[in-house]
């Protein structure tokens, strides 16, 4: 029995060597539509992690080895490698640091309308529910258990590597892009195979 793939790694710098190459990797960005909008690496492909879970049959049917996974700080990028892994494609490519890295290191990048990415508005969303329980505890007894429950999920999140919280906000109206199509986002993948 053979071990699986792990995914590699690649830094920037390694990506650029890549991307330079006669035979560049496909880069499947794994943020939400809004975060892609935003900024992404010209000649990415928006395949959001919620999406790619959804579809991951379907994609490794139209994807090889040959693909790098980006995200924010490659955190949904090791995630979504994993859920293709089992779905039968290991070893894929993870762009270590994410768009944070590329573009500390001064790699092309496409710009759009900026928006917050997912991991600001959850550090938001977490801070306010747990200032609201705990000021509003003066007044309503108990509160401070809203407190407790969000910070036992952050802990949660962090042992488990997942955040429902972020998973929830993704789908919120101002993370999406009205001309977002998860199933044209496949359909692109399969016709650019190789």
């Amino acid at each position: 029995m053979t071990a699986p793939a792990t995914p590699r790694g690649l830094d920037a710098a390694e990506l650029r060597e890549q991307l330079a190459s006669d035979r560049p990797p496909r880069l499947l960005d794994v943020r939400s539509p809004a975060e892609f909008e935003a900024a992404h690496i010209p000649g990415s492909y928006n395949v959001p992690l919620d999406t790619l879970r959804e579809h991951r049959e379907e994609l490794t049917r139209h994807l090889d080895t040959d693909v790098v996974l980006v995200c924010r700080s490659g955190n949904r990028a090791g995630q979504a490698e994993r859920a293709l892994a089992e779905a039968g494609l290991p070893g894929l490519s993870v762009l270590e640091g994410g768009m944070t890295a590329w573009e500390k290191a001064g790699g092309a990048t496409n710009r759009g309308r900026e928006r917050w990415d997912m991991e600001r508005q959850v550090r938001l969303v977490a801070g306010s529910l747990v200032l609201a329980g705990a000021l509003g505890s003066f007044l309503v007894p108990g509160l401070q258990a809203l407190s407790a429950f969000v910070g036992g999920g952050l802990a949660f999140a962090a042992l488990t590597n997942t955040c429902a919280m972020g998973v929830a906000l993704s789908r919120m109206p101002w993370n999406r892009t009205p001309s977002y199509d998860p199933h044209k986002a496949v359909m692109q993948l399969a016709d650019s195979g190789r």
